[in-house]
Formats: C-alpha cells, sequence, structure tokens
C-alpha cells in the first residue's frame, strides 16, 4: 500500500497523524501488508478532497452550455508553437497568459500539478487526466502510472507509455533547460506494458516527484521523431488536449478550436470546463492600444495589474451602462516574487551591501502613494500572500534548522522580523540616501567630481535597469533613476523588443531586470532552477539574480526532504528569511486580488475559487450568438 493509500485508509484519525514522520506512516503501510492499490490523485502532504468516484469538482457548473467564442489579450509576440524549448517566443511564454487557463494544450499525466491547469478550491492536489491511477511504492522509489484506456492524441493514435517514455528523454537531453533541472531526481521511466509506465526516483527528496512525473506534458512520438524538436516551429502540432490550434499569425493572433471529439472531455477532472468553442488570443505590444481595443470589444476579458489604471481608467459607455463589469475579489493564490532582480554575476552586485544600497535609494512608500493609490502592500517575502511567506520572528524550528548557519548569516536574521527601510514618502528620503552612501563606502565606494567611484580601480558605478516595452512601469523607474544619478551612480533605463528581452534573460546580461518569477502554494522542485547553485550557469534558468550560497541549497534540501507538513512549512520559512536578508533583489509589491473587467456575455459558477482565476469555467450567456 502506497503512503497516500495509507492516508485514505486513516482518514478519519488524519489530524492526530498529520505530523507524524513519514519513517511510521511507512512503517504502517508495511505492517498492512502488499496489499497496494493504486489511487486517483496525489498529495504530498494531506488527504485528496475529492474521492475516487466524484463526477465533477465542486466549483464547476457541470451542465454548462457549450459553444461561442472568447477573445483574450496577449501581451508582445510569438514566433513558436513549441513551448518546450528554449528558443523562439510560444504562447506559451505570454506573460500572465497562462492564469486564463486555456494555453496548456498538451495533456499531462495528472492535472493540478502545473501553473496553468491548476485545482480551484484546493491547494496541492494533482488528480488523474492521462493518468487513470497512480500507484507509489510505500518508500516513493517509484510511482506507476496506469494510463486511460480512452487517451488519445488528437490525430486518433492512442497514448502509451512509449509516448511517456519519450517525452520525457526528449524533454530532459533536448527541451528547455529547466527540464533538466526538473527531472533530475527521475532516475529512470520505463514502459511496463503499452498502458503502465514506471517513474523511478533517485535521491533523499522525493515527496513532491509524483508531482513532477505527473506534470510531464505527454509528446506523441510519432510525430515528434520525424522532425527536430530543437528548432522553432510554427507548424500546429500533434496535441492532447481539449482546444486544437486552429489558425495562427505569427505574432499577431493565434486561434484554439475546441476538439469535440477530445478523448478527455468527459472525466471528471474537465466536466464543466473548457466550455467555449473557440479562443481567440489577439497581441498587442502596447498595452494602452490594448485597452482601446477592450473598450471597442476586440477582446472580451481584462486582467489589470495597474492600480491607477484600474482606479481611473474604465469611465467609458460599456461600464456606464453596464455591458462592462468591473470586479475586485480576494483570492489566495500564491503570487510571483516580482521585483528588480539584481544579477550578482557581475561585480560590483555581488557585494550585499551595494545590493542593499540601491535599495535603499528605491523609495517605497512615494511610488505607492503617489503612482499606485495606496493599493499595493510590500513584499516582504519570497512567497507573498500564502502561508509560506515568513512572519514576525523565527520559530523555534525555523531557529534549529539556521543554527548550523549561523556564522554565515547576518544576526538580525535570528533576531528581527523580515523587514525593508521605510522612508518619508517624499521620494527623496535624505536618511535612506545617507545609508545608502554608507552602505557603498564601506564597499569601497566614494563620490568624486559627482560621480560614486571605486577608490582603487577608478571605476564609475553604473546600473542598466532592463525591460521589455511597458509604459507602466517607466514611472516606477524614472525616479528611482533620479535618486540613482543624486547619489553619484550612473543609472540608466534600457526598454528592448520582447525577443531581444527574452534573449538577454536567457543569457544572464543585464544588471538589473524586471520579472515576476511564479511561486506555488507548496514550492517544490523548482526551488532549485530558482535559488539553487546548480541553476545559476544553465542558460534559460530562472536563477536570473545568480544565486549560489551553500546555506540557500542546504535549506532547498530540507524543503524537499520535509517529512511532515509542520517540517516543510519551518523550512520554507528559514529559507525565505536567508533569501530576503541577502538582498537579492529590490521586491516590489502585491495585491491578493483579481482586478477583472469583463464584457457581460458570460455566466460563471457561483462557487468561490480561490486558487485560480476560472476563466476556462465560464460558458456563454447565448451560444447560439456570439457577437458583441
Amino acid at each position: 500500500m502506497s503512503y497516500f493509500s495509507v492516508a485514505g485508509f486513516l482518514r478519519p484519525h488524519f489530524s492526530q497523524i498529520s505530523n507524524w514522520p513519514l519513517a511510521a506512516l511507512l512503517a504502517i503501510a508495511t505492517s498492512l501488508g502488499a496489499n497496494e492499490r493504486p489511487s486517483h490523485g496525489y498529495h504530498p502532504y494531506g488527504v485528496l478532497k475529492s474521492p475516487a468516484d466524484f463526477s465533477h469538482f465542486d466549483y464547476v457548473n457541470p451542465n454548462a452550455p457549450k459553444g461561442g467564442t472568447l477573445k483574450l489579450l496577449g501581451s508582445g509576440d510569438f514566433d513558436n508553437l513549441n513551448p518546450y524549448i528554449l528558443a523562439g517566443r510560444s504562447p506559451a511564454n505570454t506573460p500572465g497568459l497562462f492564469v486564463f487557463g486555456f494555453i496548456d494544450t498538451t495533456d499531462t499525466l495528472l492535472m493540478g500539478s502545473e501553473a496553468g491547469n491548476r485545482i480551484g478550491d484546493e491547494a496541492g492536489s494533482a488528480y488523474g487526466l492521462i493518468a487513470e491511477t497512480i500507484l507509489c511504492h510505500p518508500s516513493l522509489d517509484y510511482c506507476d502510472f496506469t494510463l486511460r484506456a480512452e487517451a488519445r492524441f488528437q490525430d486518433g493514435t492512442p497514448i502509451t507509455a512509449a509516448d511517456v517514455v519519450f517525452s520525457f528523454e526528449t524533454l530532459r537531453d533536448h527541451g528547455h533547460p529547466r527540464y533538466a533541472l526538473m527531472f533530475g531526481q527521475i532516475k529512470t521511466v520505463t514502459a511496463i506494458n503499452p498502458k503502465r509506465v514506471r517513474f523511478t526516483f533517485a535521491g533523499e527528496h522525493r515527496r513532491q516527484l509524483p508531482l513532477i512525473a505527473g506534470q510531464l506534458p505527454v509528446l506523441p512520438k510519432h510525430y515528434w521523431q520525424e522532425r527536430d524538436f530543437t528548432r522553432p516551429t510554427l507548424e500546429a502540432p500533434v496535441i492532447s488536449g481539449p482546444y486544437r490550434i486552429a489558425s495562427v499569425q505569427p505574432g499577431r493572433q493565434i486561434v484554439f478550436q475546441r476538439d469535440p471529439n477530445y478523448w478527455g472531455k468527459d472525466l471528471p477532472v474537465n466536466r464543466g470546463r473548457y466550455n467555449f468553442d473557440q479562443v481567440v488570443v489577439d497581441y498587442y505590444r502596447d498595452a494602452q492600444v490594448a485597452f482601446e481595443a477592450f473598450k471597442a470589444g476586440g477582446y472580451d476579458v481584462h486582467l489589470d495589474y495597474i492600480a491607477k489604471h484600474w482606479a481611473t481608467a474604465y469611465d467609458f459607455p460599456a461600464t456606464r451602462d453596464g455591458r462592462v463589469i468591473r470586479r475586485e475579489s480576494r483570492h489566495q493564490v500564491a503570487q510571483g516574487s516580482q521585483a528588480f532582480f539584481i544579477n550578482q554575476r557581475r561585480a560590483p552586485f555581488n557585494d550585499m551591501r551595494v545590493r542593499q544600497a540601491l535599495g535603499l535609494l528605491f523609495d517605497y512608500e512615494w511610488t505607492n502613494r503617489t503612482i499606485f493609490n495606496g493599493a499595493y502592500q510590500r513584499q516582504l517575502s519570497w512567497f507573498p500572500n500564502s502561508d509560506n511567506a515568513a512572519k514576525g520572528l523565527p520559530s523555534n524550528r525555523e531557529l534549529e534548522l539556521l543554527a548550523p548557519f549561523k556564522e554565515q548569516l547576518p544576526a538580525a536574521l535570528f533576531e528581527q522580523p523580515i523587514s525593508l527601510p521605510v522612508s518619508d514618502g517624499s521620494g527623496r528620503d535624505r536618511r535612506r540616501i545617507s545609508e545608502a552612501l554608507i552602505l557603498l563606502r564601506e564597499a569601497g565606494w566614494v563620490v568624486r567630481d559627482k560621480r560614486m567611484t571605486h577608490e582603487e580601480t577608478g571605476a564609475v558605478l553604473s546600473v542598466e535597469i532592463l525591460t521589455h516595452h511597458n509604459p507602466g512601469m517607466d514611472r516606477v523607474v524614472q525616479p528611482w533613476l533620479r535618486n540613482l544619478e543624486a547619489a553619484g551612480i550612473n543609472a540608466s533605463y534600457r526598454s528592448v523588443d520582447p525577443g531581444n528581452f527574452k534573449e538577454r534573460l536567457d543569457t544572464f546580461d543585464f544588471d538589473i531586470t524586471i520579472f515576476v518569477l511564479p511561486q506555488n502554494l507548496f514550492p517544490g522542485i523548482e526551488l532549485r532552477e530558482y535559488f539553487h547553485s546548480e541553476s545559476a550557469a544553465i542558460n534559460g534558468s530562472r536563477n536570473l539574480a545568480g544565486i549560489q550560497d551553500p546555506v540557500v541549497d542546504a535549506l532547498i534540501d530540507r524543503v524537499l526532504s520535509a517529512e511532515t507538513l509542520s517540517d516543510y512549512r519551518a523550512a520554507v520559512h528559514a529559507l525565505d528569511r536567508v533569501l530576503m536578508w541577502s538582498h537579492y533583489t529590490i521586491p516590489h509589491w502585491f495585491l491578493g486580488s483579481h482586478r477583472l473587467a469583463w464584457w457581460d456575455r458570460f455566466d460563471q459558477p457561483d462557487a468561490p475559487m480561490p486558487y485560480i482565476l476560472g476563466t476556462e469555467t465560464w460558458w456563454l450567456k447565448n451560444p447560439a450568438s456570439t457577437p458583441h
């Protein structure tokens, strides 16, 4: 019996056993004998909400009518329909598009562990999609996935274990470098028979590996083995999801057409979802031009990220007469880590004092009051809006984890809650500027001829902030540039096209950049790509700050090896404290709400969906008629 079968067996007593060590639960599994039984899903630390015989998720309308068209906004452009490689820009790379729930066109073994295909009312769980069941060895030496007999690619070819093996090996060896990192602890993937595949795990950190295996996109071997997987393509590939790629205008539009013969349309995980016959994504490079298109009915749903825009831009006829609805709703979605990422691969940004000084010169309080109408909270964590954010003083369990590294960490980490300097809100707080100058002086920088100059080499301190075209961020950066210049720092701001921006981030060719690092409610193996030393030199990794810290490496290991939920939280909190006190970024802000405007043509379920936006559960009020 697998660990998670044991958890189901002991469900009535779970509140008492949820903090038992994994070893104790495994002993129970062993004592119950060899009657291993497969499960319909997986949760790394708890019990699945939905039973094996569930017919649909609680938050959907299983009888939602099908039909009509949903039009969405894509920011930037695209030149590639293979989202699994480093080269090119695919629609899946479009910032923010995944939150609408339609962009993952290739099915995975499990549903719930991928960022674009989350469960709306349950955190951390994943349920069978291509895989009907998952059966894990008691010590997580391996997990077996049994594929559904009816699973098909859109050309009618059955999905087999050979496709799963091919997908794993192709993505690991030829895909985006993040797959090699993600699959680093999966030792082998073997076809037991045409409909059963075994993932064998290596290393000590196995608790979340079934989820990593479960989010493997299953690619058609018969299609890709005849093509060069590493090259960008605008040929619509064979896929297996609920939508086909119906048409493409490179960089301008992509149209997804619902597949009426989709093999998984009646699965419990899909019932009540994917109700539109068409999903059209129109791309705009200019945010203001895009919003004017929304006002004219050019697309249906606008997710607003700019506080001042949300407060002032909606006084137009369609909102006044009720044809456009606006709603701000709280959620429990783990917010991404949005920040100015400082590339410490480059001197002098490898000096924490320099990074800290740059942060002191950014006046968040002025920015929030003047530009954002006071709408936001400052990010005081790498895991905002979630239980993973460290708060208050370190707990006793955190102190135990941090104690071996006490000499390598600032004393304040052990004695104070996480905090960032608070300015007087004037935009140029003299106290903060003085503190920044003191830190720079300690790092060997002095002002000569009004320029911040290294006292030994004579080099002038120069900083370039890199982004792609984003007028909303210009007004945030420009006041910071003025403060940097006032401190004698040669500061510039460079906006490049999306392709150039992606290339420069992939090769870490920047001083400082603006980025949003996606986070999960249960951060797992992605922490190795974000923060671990091994990812710092891998092009395309999201370790943008170039973090190479043995303390961080060790704490990531503790997160991934945690045996109980309480141990897991303590390890994540300890990691959060070390990252924050190291000043790898200048943290931005977060809201914890969806600010959504949409044309009043849609209905949606009444049930709360705290962990997703939920547009994949909407339906057209009158599917027989789609015009605005």
